[in-house]
């Protein structure tokens, strides 16, 4: 029961934010300039909770570079998409935490305790890993048994290289053949290769 409610929560939030519809950028700016001196902070805590709801994170990080530029919007992004991660992981694990173990088969488990074990090289991989939902994996790991904690510092050093990237292409968006967006497009190829590396030397080494 209580995993079905996390599904049925976390699906109901991304219907709606899906029913609200795209906003178009003349609308954002509009909005954030309304918001004055607060508007960092009200685009903090809008990403986070757009994070929760399974919003695409790239997308929010280059709202944030078109807004604020690359310089004030990278912390920005970086800091939306690790509180919105750990909310989730933090909703995930209080709701359906321990229930899980009672539906899961002997591999599951065996799986579980196994990601839970590497927990912070899991999270890493599962953040650098091309392909991989951002969102997602937020509330799977927190139906493990990661601390918080290992579970934050990985993501904040995991997604910190894309949270540049796409912050910096939405801040060159006018220019995209400007040096930053050069750099991004860089560390999104860097970021890459560098998970299939990853991915391919643990199943060499499982």
């Amino acid at each position: 029961m209580r995993l079905a409610a996390l599904a049925v929560g976390v699906g109901a939030a991304f219907a709606l934010v899906l029913a609200a519809g795209r906003p178009s950028a003349e609308g954002v700016r509009d909005w954030v300039d309304g918001a004055g001196a607060a508007a960092p902070l009200v685009f903090v805590l809008t990403s986070t909770a757009l994070t929760c709801a399974l919003f695409p994170g790239p997308l929010l990080a280059g709202a944030s570079g078109l807004l604020f530029g690359t310089a004030l919007g990278f912390p920005l992004s970086l800091t939306a998409a690790t509180l919105g991660a750990a909310a989730a992981f933090s909703i995930s694990r209080w709701l359906a935490g321990d229930a899980v173990v009672s539906v899961l088969g002997p591999r599951l488990l065996s799986l579980r305790e196994l990601v839970s074990r590497r927990g912070f090289v899991s999270v890493l991989y599962a953040r650098i890993a091309p392909g991989v939902p951002y969102t997602v994996v937020n509330y799977a790991a927190g139906l493990t048994r990661i601390p918080l904690l290992v579970f934050t510092a990985a993501t904040v050093l995991g997604a910190a290289p894309r949270a540049f990237a796409y912050t910096a292409l939405g801040g060159s968006l006018g220019n995209l053949r400007s040096p930053e967006a050069i750099a991004a497009v860089a560390v999104l190829v860097a970021m890459g290769v560098a998970g299939l590396a990853l991915l391919r030397a643990s199943r060499a080494a499982g």
